[in-house]
Order: C-alpha cells, then sequence, then structure tokens
C-alpha cells in the first residue's frame, strides 16, 4: 500500500503540474488560479511527506525501493540531496529538540529566523545549479511567469508549509512535561484539519512515538 500511495502521491503532482502549465489560464483576477497554486503546495508537500516515509523504511519492506522512492520524490520537491536528508533526519530523531538536533534552532526562535537557519542546513549549491538549469530548459517551453506561479512559487510555500506543521509548531520552546521525552507536540484530533495542512503529520508526537508508522496511518494513533 505505501507504494501505491507515493506512486499516486508522485503522479497527481505531475499530472496537476501539466494541467496548471499548459492549459491554467494565469490572471490575477481568476480565482482558479489561487486554488492551483495552493493545491500544488499541498501536492509538493504531499513529496516531501513521501520521501519522509521512505526515510523511516515505510514505503516499502525492500530498503532499496525505500531509497529510490525518496531519491525521485526529493528531487521533484526541488533537486534535493537525499542522502543528506536521510543523515540528517535520523540526527532529528536521535537528538530531537537539542542544539544537536539539525531541525531545531536554539536562541531566538523566531518564525522566519528558524525557517532560514532551517532551508540552510539542507540547500545546496549543486541544487541550486539544477534548479537553475531545469528553469531555463522548461522556459524554451512554457513561459517564466507560468513557470514561477505553478512551480517555484508552490515548491516554496510548501517549505514554508513543512516546516510550519512539522517543526516550529510542534518544537518550539517551551518544551512542556506533556511533550516528553520526544520534545514534540501533537495538534488536537482533528483528522480533516491535520490531513490537509500537511498529511497528518501534525499528529507529531505520534510520528517520534511510532516513527515507523507511515503518514497515511498516523490518524489512527491519535486518541
Amino acid at each position: 500500500m505505501g507504494l501505491i500511495i507515493a506512486f499516486l502521491i508522485v503522479i497527481l503532482w505531475f499530472l496537476n503540474l501539466l494541467y496548471a502549465l499548459f492549459y491554467q489560464t494565469l490572471a490575477f483576477d481568476n480565482g482558479w488560479v489561487y486554488v492551483q497554486i495552493l493545491l500544488q503546495t499541498w501536492l509538493f508537500t504531499g513529496l516531501f511527506i513521501t520521501a519522509h516515509d521512505a526515510m523511516h523504511g515505510t514505503v516499502s519492506k525492500r530498503k532499496s525501493l525505500n531509497f529510490v522512492v525518496g531519491f525521485v520524490a526529493t528531487f521533484l520537491f526541488a533537486a534535493m540531496n537525499y542522502r543528506m536528508l536521510l543523515a540528517k533526519h535520523k540526527y532529528h530523531h536521535d537528538y530531537v529538540g537539542t542544539a544537536s538536533d539539525p531541525d531545531y534552532k536554539t536562541g531566538n526562535q523566531n518564525f522566519f529566523l528558524w525557517w532560514f537557519s532551517f532551508l540552510k542546513q539542507y540547500v545546496t549549491i549543486l541544487q541550486v545549479v539544477i534548479m537553475a538549469v531545469l528553469f531555463n530548459v522548461l522556459l524554451l517551453r512554457f513561459d517564466q511567469f507560468r513557470l514561477l506561479a505553478f512551480w517555484i512559487l508552490p515548491s516554496v510555500l510548501a517549505t514554508f508549509q513543512l516546516f510550519y506543521f512539522g517543526t516550529y509548531t510542534t518544537h518550539k520552546l517551551p518544551h512542556t512535561p506533556s511533550m516528553e521525552p520526544y520534545k514534540s507536540r501533537t495538534l488536537k484530533r482533528n483528522h480533516f484539519v491535520a490531513l490537509i495542512t500537511c498529511y497528518f503529520f501534525g499528529y507529531h508526537y505520534e510520528h517520534h512515538q511510532f516513527p515507523g508508522t507511515p503518514w497515511w496511518k498516523l490518524y489512527q494513533l491519535k486518541k
């Protein structure tokens, strides 16, 4: 089932992007443009959540398939280095909410400062070069404003979505006794809100408690 769900997310992301680039009218007074951007943002977030499941080995029982799915999903998200993500995510779980956690920011936990610090952990020069090359190749076929609106903007918005619901609100100070031993908060029980905000990833205490549970089963752990 994990492979099927991963495949569906990738296909939906691809098909919706193609539809937006080829057929969606790009006009500020067209409400569907904003719906399209929000939908593509959610699907970009789904790509990363899929890669996250692969990191935990929950897409497939075969390690090699998890690696392939994680590699493809992170590349489609923004040409990210999956091996680096995999290594740093292990540190996140081992040292959650401490100075050794690559996703955590000690000191000033201003949202934008932390988001920028979060991005610095994962953005590489090679990634920027690859994205720049892809953008210029796609310019041979698509208008730059369509690419910015339906490809670049949703990917950037997805970083905010992932950061806000998966890191900032769940791990920021103060760390209360109810957050121990994972220094993690969790959303109140509302499966619809949890799904549309970040694929149940807001049930974050449950994720750290049972990291071997795929995203689409996290709601079952919520009491």
